[in-house]
């Protein structure tokens, strides 16, 4: 610590006084693994869901107009 006329000056590790253990990254890395996992499992189990009855493809226009 260094005091330079009113200001005092902290070093990084007294001011954070603890460990740097760089665990953020591998919780974010692996939320943003999940939310990706998530959102596709919803995304597709919507549109096999939203299938026509007899299995052929719907086009937009058919699905706007109330489907098959």
């Amino acid at each position: 610590m260094k005091r330079i006329g009113e200001e005092i000056h902290v070093d990084v590790d007294e001011a954070r006084s603890g460990q740097t253990l760089h665990v953020m990254r591998y919780v974010l890395g692996i939320s943003l693994l999940l939310a990706i996992v998530a959102l596709s499992v919803i995304w597709i189990s919507a549109a096999l869901s939203q299938r026509a009855s007899h299995g052929w493809p719907v086009t937009a226009e058919q699905h706007a107009l109330g489907g098959a």
